[in-house]
């Protein structure tokens, strides 16, 4: 045996099969009873939902979109994104700076005449000043109109933190500065688009996301090893001993694609600054409520709803619009994703009532009626969304030294602590791999 990989998510399932198309065998070591992680998918009643909200296949980067193309192969459907923003009893454009025109005219005003000061001072003023954390970057990159109509209620939504105590430093390239014509041509009514790599994607057409792993995981099946939660690590002169469950297992390398708060137990003398850096991380948990209706929804791909005060959930997904398999004829679905910090007095406990406050808030809006209502299900998982508090950098910096200099690789979006999408999973992956072999 030559790797051990801890997690059979997206990560470690990825990594398997690239270490076995190079010649490498790997055993997958999975706490669960079957693979997936964040990407694992149910059906119930005939109607498919993702386990960690809906996840759509895209990418800027051409050849992790291939790899996923060609994993999926004949199973797989393309569609042209629609989305939109919940505001005020109406759907409006996303992302919120391309739909001003279809705001109430005071609102636009607001939020044109708030981006334009911003514009102003930034002109006369000589020397830029650094936004110290997340909400002050909000307010200078778009102004207070759009920061306090949707980015701001909608950021404190989803983190579950204050946006003084999330930091800047994540924000390039995920939530780009809109061009200032697009902002301009956007109040006046003249279309434009953000976020134009979004704007064609695909998903399995039939198993949900799931799919995908399956199709990855395809020719090292018999090397995953499913109900083998891991217990205890130790450094050997050959490499590395595996405790999970009764079995020990052994390899000369070791790679890491569990949650870096599942992984520190495992290591009896983890020095007290790391194990104290690890603990100090933020994360959110996701609860996500499957929806199952009679009847068609609106031909939206998902909505973002920024208001508490209308439903829990901050995000709506529309899984029947995905694929053609995903719910029966004539019926359609919705998967409700919301976030809550683990522990909290937000964590779901009564499942019914949960699913419940959901629903009528959904039937409150007018996105279905309570009669045609057909199905639900709950799926949670305690590891949703890395947060980047403003002590972020400084733990993880630690952190990273630490595994560095232990000869542990970390890999995905909990084991490295980064808010990876699907594709950048693929892309650490393949960098570490090419790096290894080329």
């Amino acid at each position: 045996m030559t790797y051990i990989i801890l997690g059979g998510g997206l990560a470690g399932i990825t990594t398997a099969r690239l270490l076995h198309e190079r010649g490498y065998t790997a055993t997958v070591l999975e706490a669960e009873a079957k693979p997936g992680g964040l990407c694992r998918s149910y059906t119930k009643d005939g109607f498919t939902f993702d386990l960690g909200g809906s996840h759509i296949i895209f990418s800027r980067n051409r050849d992790v979109l291939s790899f996923m193309h060609e994993m999926l192969a004949g199973n797989r459907e393309e569609r042209v994104r629609s989305t939109k923003i919940y505001y005020k009893g109406r759907y409006i454009k996303y992302p919120f700076e391309n739909g001003l025109h279809e705001l109430p005219k005071e609102d636009c005003y607001f939020c044109l005449n708030e981006f334009i000061k911003i514009l102003l001072a930034d002109a006369a003023s000589n020397t830029a000043t650094e936004p110290k954390n997340f909400q002050e970057w909000i307010y200078q990159t778009f102004g207070a109109g759009i920061a306090e109509c949707y980015l701001k209620p909608y950021n404190e939504k989803i983190w579950k933190h204050p946006l003084t105590d999330i930091s800047t430093h994540w924000v390039t390239g995920r939530v780009p500065r809109p061009p200032i014509e697009d902002i301009i041509q956007s109040a006046v009514g003249i279309e434009t688009e953000g976020y134009t790599h979004q704007s064609l994607f695909s998903n399995p057409t039939v198993g949900g996301i799931e799919a995908l792993i399956h199709a990855i995981a395809f020719p090292i099946k018999d090397q995953i090893i499913c109900s083998a939660p891991v217990t205890a690590l130790e450094k050997t002169e050959a490499g590395w001993r595996v405790t999970a469950g009764n079995t020990t297992y052994t390899a000369k390398h070791l790679i890491s694609t569990i949650p870096l708060q599942n992984l520190a137990p495992c290591i009896q003398e983890l020095p007290p600054s790391v194990r104290d850096a690890i603990n100090a991380l933020c994360y959110n948990s996701v609860a996500c409520i499957g929806i199952g209706i009679k009847g068609t929804l609106p031909e939206y791909s998902w909505a973002y709803i920024p208001d508490a005060e209308i439903s829990k959930t901050h995000r709506i997904s529309f899984p029947s619009h995905f694929s053609s398999h995903c719910a029966p004829e004539g019926h359609s679905s919705i998967l409700a994703e919301i976030t809550y910090k683990p522990g909290s007095a937000d964590e779901p406990k009564d499942e019914t009532s949960y699913i419940e406050a959901v629903v009528q808030s959904l039937v409150d809006i007018g996105l279905f009626n309570r009669e045609d209502l057909v199905t639900t299900m709950f799926l949670k998982n305690k590891f949703g969304y890395v947060v980047y508090d403003c002590a972020y950098q400084q733990n993880i910096s630690v952190i990273r030294n630490y595994f560095h200099e232990t000869n542990i690789t970390l890999l995905g979006r909990f084991s490295e602590f980064e808010y990876y999408n699907m594709d950048d999973v693929i892309s650490s992956v393949t960098n570490y791999v090419n790096t290894q072999f080329n």
